[in-house]
């Protein structure tokens, strides 16, 4: 016990971490567990620690030891934790290494990647990479502002992206962008087309590539498909330097089952449950987490810590919440094995996802975790201590099905499904809802969203152009996957970029350019966003007219001074001397038209704008007579805005 390594590796793990580690409450095992460069008595090396409780035999194999499971063993600790550690002299960044465990249990003898490894080979390889995370910030204004701007009442427009398939490369075989060439030219695209956020789907290791990182191995490591963890960090760095905040997609509630990785990591159930009944998972191959140990926990809030304490993320989008908090989510009647008290509730999940709530925003609280959750469950975005799960915002998948069903109708029939458009405003408070159009809307044979429109090509862009305006002005914060922005026409594939091309004809360039101005309208009218989550923020001024497919309504500023008045038309009529009632008089300025001619629109309007009249309306003592022109949005704002007190 008195070796200058022992001392060492008795140090750089202290007795407190292990006493965090075992009551479940070290959360940031990335600093002790994994590989670490140092130096010890003078000579630099590197300390490795793992754990692997039913191991009998633990080694650092690599090139550097030929690959021999016995040159350098690492001892168990004496303290019961189930971690194994110790110190090979000479090794150096960039060294390849795995993990030899031959188990206690049986004969089972496997080579593993390192779970807390910071970087990893390409794959098909498997192997993980010693590798620091040294780098220097340039972000530190953002991060000072960013409290404000990931608040609830911020303006969050949300543009999704797939990392591989943002653009290609055409002249070099058409691969994928790296994070530094993206972080050339994404950072600028967001900042010009008024993107507040870009939310990346999951950016961890994974090794197979068409799970588009949602079969997540590497929950510490970025994916080296695109480069290092720097060369990622700097990609974070500029979008933070544009102004735009980072999202990443995370999945903490099922893990892809080769061999390198998490499952059966010591010959045991480790990491996942060992009844099938709850620890694999039918719909996706893959195995499901023990929410019920102390250290898969840790594990799991470490990986979240990890991103926002190391790469400066903004927020986390939590992915399949759903099948996380039912046992029987996806099982038949004998499938699933109930919880204590005989429900279908995952006990053990919902006090994991508490916990990582509580945690995350006590450490960050200016930053955001997102739920996709896409059942009902009540208070999925209220605190922990009212007995909610904690997170701060949840997609509105109900709001995106009714809508997605209505809207792909003829409009000759949405007369008869006018509940499925206005349905959403009565539960539109419930939760902190964010309204997404995201890539889940575009695969798997469902095609584009250009492509799901009725009607003849003009119809189909002015149906889509109505839709984008329609959740711009729906409560709720804002989600657009990557291409949808200029109408692209196939469906969205990995293997290729999304169609720039079609830039060049006008109905997408129109479209492009009715986002960007959706966009801007969106960030600089507080009514549009500071009270998403509250109901005095809305008001209906008519939502009753089904026999025409019109509704309208109106948006209110936190201060109540900024009104903003949406017309919305889901037939291709167009309805001249259209009444509606507003509550004021004076003149009412038409700041966005979706019928515009710049946005490939038949250009019908209101000439800029409406005086008030004197006539009751909609029981309001005002009204405006508009021209709604067909399959159109529009939406007017008062000039003056020393508005008197009224319940209006």
């Amino acid at each position: 016990m008195n070796d200058p390594m022992t001392k060492t590796m008795h140090s750089f793990i202290s007795d407190h971490d292990v006493y965090l580690f075992k009551e479940g409450n070290h959360f940031k095992l990335y600093e002790k567990l994994g590989a670490h460069p140092m130096v010890v008595d003078g000579q630099p090396g590197v300390h490795f620690a793992v754990w692997a409780p039913n191991a009998k035999q633990v080694s650092v194999i690599g090139n550097f030891n030929n690959w021999n499971r016995h040159a350098h063993p690492l001892q168990s600790r004496w303290d019961s934790s189930g971690i194994w550690e110790g110190f090979i002299p000479g090794l150096t960044k960039g060294e390849v290494y795995k993990h030899f465990i031959a188990s206690s249990h049986g004969f089972y003898q496997v080579e593993k990647q390192d779970p807390f490894a910071f970087y990893n080979e390409i794959a098909p390889q498997t192997a993980s990479v010693v590798w620091g995370l040294d780098y220097q910030w340039q972000d530190a204004s953002w991060m000072k502002e960013r409290y404000q701007k990931n608040s609830l009442s911020a303006p969050f427009s949300i543009y999704e992206t797939h990392i591989g398939s943002w653009k290609r490369v055409p002249e070099d075989n058409h691969r994928p962008l790296t994070y530094r060439e993206l972080a050339d030219q994404l950072p600028k695209y967001l900042q010009e087309m008024g993107f507040t956020h870009v939310e990346f789907l999951p950016v961890m290791e994974h090794p197979f590539y068409g799970s588009w990182g949602y079969q997540t191995l590497g929950y510490f490591a970025p994916t080296s498909r695109y480069g290092s963890p720097q060369d990622f960090m700097y990609l974070v760095d500029c979008l933070h330097q544009h102004g735009i905040g980072v999202i990443l997609d995370w999945v903490p509630s099922h893990f892809p089952t080769d061999e390198h990785g998490l499952v059966y990591f010591d010959g045991t159930h480790l990491y996942e449950h060992a009844d099938a009944k709850k620890g694999y998972h039918p719909d996706w191959k893959s195995s499901i987490f023990n929410y019920g140990r102390n250290e898969v926990k840790e594990f799991l809030i470490s990986s979240a810590m990890f991103w926002m304490d190391k790469f400066h993320v903004d927020g986390l989008r939590v992915d399949a919440v759903a099948s996380m908090l039912y046992l029987d989510y996806s099982r038949g009647p004998h499938e699933w094995i109930p919880n204590e008290y005989g429900g279908r509730e995952n006990l053990e999940a919902i006090y994991f996802l508490r916990r990582l709530n509580e945690v995350i925003y006590s450490y960050f609280p200016d930053t955001q975790m997102i739920a996709e959750e896409s059942t009902a469950w009540g208070g999925v975005s209220r605190p922990a201590f009212v007995g909610g799960l904690g997170f701060g915002m949840k997609w509105n998948m109900g709001w995106m099905h009714d809508t997605l069903v209505y809207i792909t109708k003829d409009p000759i029939y949405r007369k008869y499904h006018h509940n499925e458009l206005t349905f959403s405003f009565l539960y539109a408070y419930s939760e902190n809802f964010l309204l997404s159009l995201s890539h889940d809307e575009v695969t798997h044979g469902k095609g584009s969203l250009v492509g799901k429109m009725p009607g003849d090509h003009w119809q189909k862009f002015a149906n889509l152009r109505l839709l984008f305006g329609y959740m711009f002005a729906h409560p709720g914060k804002k989600l657009t996957f990557m291409g949808s922005e200029f109408a692209q026409v196939a469906e969205w594939s990995h293997d290729h970029s999304i169609e720039w091309h079609l830039l060049q004809y006008a109905p997408h360039q129109g479209m492009q350019k009715w986002l960007k101005d959706l966009n801007h309208l969106y960030r600089s009218q507080p009514a549009l966003y500071e009270r998403d989550f509250t109901p005095e923020g809305f008001e209906w001024i008519d939502l009753s007219d089904c026999q025409n497919s019109i509704i309208s309504f109106i948006r209110k500023s936190a201060d109540n001074k900024d009104r903003i008045i949406v017309v919305c038309n889901f037939t291709p009529m167009t309805w001249n001397n259209y009444r509606i009632g507003v509550p004021y008089g004076g003149y009412w300025k038409e700041i966005l038209n979706s019928d515009a001619a710049i946005y490939g629109g038949s250009n019908q309007g209101n000439g800029g704008g409406k005086e008030a009249e004197d006539k009751s309306c909609h029981g309001r003592p005002f009204s405006l007579s508009l021209t709604i022109p067909p399959l159109g949005i529009l939406f007017f704002k008062k000039q003056e805005t020393d508005y008197e007190n009224t319940s209006h």
